[in-house]
């Protein structure tokens, strides 16, 4: 009998598993990857997205459906960063297993072990912040394994992963490092103070998502300014008659634009019931159909508008064109102060950092701007460079999906870059993919 039990135990997590499928055949143009289970979790869309993102695939087209809330079809087009189609079915695997299937880790995807724990800042940025909280780092003789840094509007977060070596040293060096962090964003009378704690490294599932968190906590007391881009469009619509509220953004395309959206409705507590997203001509266009959690759309005004600015908000933190500088290079104590050291030496700000650790080799990836945010002058990044190591730190151009400019004959449509309430009609909408993926005979 427990034999039994324990058999219709894992059918039960197999038909709740959601199933990936990837087609190559599909799009001339592009990779097909579906999600698809009987089981809606809120959750299960935003591991897709996010696994799709950590892959560094380009999402060109989407379509989302979950018509009852209790199962669900999930279709993208991908393409590598290039804009190329994937060359084998490894995607499938990954996704797989993001969503907690029985696919196995990708390789390099396991994460360092003897972690001790994470921190996490916010503050008021400024030149040399973030050179200063890897100096304190180093002083105290912290082994950082990986670290993720954002700075927008004025604000800066962090989270730094740090190894522990003494389970009894370590609990004794915390309460030092937060206090000597804290004393760097206590703030003063015009900028507001910072935060600093430490948090079981576990505890940190994401650091990308991680930071939306914290930048959106800390959103009240961001700057406005002049942002490097057009402000994203955002707009919060009711469609009282179906239960849905419709947010749709259109903005300039960019990787990661699709999980940035996905995370924030996510962390706000809306459930997407319906969605698409379409890209042409370096422009992305997504429209979601969202309830509360509650299963409520959004109640008024003042709710909607605050939606809206979050989203343009968790847009912006990765629209920016500051110079890429890849770093490759033997790990050592104190390479991370150096190198942020020489940055605001030579005037340079660090408007993002993408920092690991591999065996002995330190793999870092940073986007620079001037102090004011604007484009860096050429001869300061020849200047980091002869300090640092020409051969070790490396100018990269930040690659460009190639958008579709005309659909392929033959090819499925998932959803354009048109649409919009009152243009399409959501049973339409669902009947016109259902067919498209294959599901009915007949859209019409």
């Amino acid at each position: 009998m427990g034999e039994w039990l324990d058999e219709y135990e894992k059918l039960v997590v197999r038909m709740n598993t959601p199933r990936v499928a990837v087609d190559n055949a599909a799009c001339a143009a592009a990779t097909l990857v579906q999600v698809d289970s009987s089981a809606r979790d809120r959750g299960v869309l935003l591991d897709a997205v996010r696994a799709l993102a950590d892959l560094g695939l380009s999402v060109t087209k989407a379509y989302i459906s979950s018509p009852d809330g209790r199962w669900f079809m999930d279709a993208f087009h991908v393409t590598d960063r290039r804009g190329r189609k994937l060359p084998d079915d490894g995607v499938a695997a990954c996704v797989q297993r993001a969503l907690g299937g029985p696919a196995h880790p990708a390789a390099g995807e396991a994460e360092p072990e003897g972690l001790l724990t994470a921190l996490e800042l916010t503050g008021a940025d400024r030149a040399g912040l973030l050179s200063e909280v890897f100096a304190v780092l180093a002083d105290l003789r912290c082994g950082v394994v990986k670290a993720r840094a954002w700075a927008h509007r004025g604000r800066l977060a962090c989270v730094v992963f740090l190894r522990g070596d003494d389970a009894d040293a370590d609990a004794e060096r915390v309460p030092r490092i937060l206090a000597r962090l804290g004393h760097l964003v206590r703030g003063d009378g015009e900028a507001p103070a910072g935060a600093v704690a430490a948090v079981p490294a576990v505890s940190v599932a994401h650091a990308d998502r991680r930071l939306h968190q914290l930048m959106a906590a800390d959103l009240g007391r961001c700057r406005q300014g002049r942002a490097a881009f057009p402000a994203p469009d955002v707009s919060v619509q009711s469609w009282a008659e179906r239960g849905y509220s419709v947010v749709a953004v259109q903005c300039r395309d960019r990787p990661k634009l699709l999980f940035d959206v996905v995370c924030t409705l996510h962390d706000m507590g809306y459930v997407v019931f319906h969605g698409t997203v379409g890209t042409a001509g370096g422009r992305a266009r997504l429209e979601f159909y969202v309830r509360g959690a509650d299963g409520s759309p959004i109640r008024s005004e003042a709710e909607g508008d605050w939606l809206s600015q979050c989203l343009q908000a968790a847009i912006e933190r990765r629209s920016l064109e500051g110079v890429r500088l890849e770093l490759c290079t033997p790990d050592r104590p104190g390479l991370l102060s150096d190198v942020t050291r020489t940055f605001r030496e030579n005037g340079l700000l660090v408007a993002q950092a993408e920092v690991s650790t591999k065996g002995d080799v330190a793999s870092n990836v940073f986007y620079v701007t001037d102090a004011a945010g604007n484009a860096v002058d050429q001869s300061a990044i020849d200047a980091v460079r002869e300090r640092v190591g020409t051969e070790c730190l490396l100018v990269m151009e930040e690659p460009r999906p190639q958008l579709y400019q005309k659909a392929v004959p033959g090819d499925r449509d998932y959803g354009g870059v048109g649409g919009g309430l009152g243009l399409v009609y959501l049973g339409n909408l669902v009947r016109r993919n259902l067919y498209n993926l294959g599901l009915i005979k007949s859209c019409s």
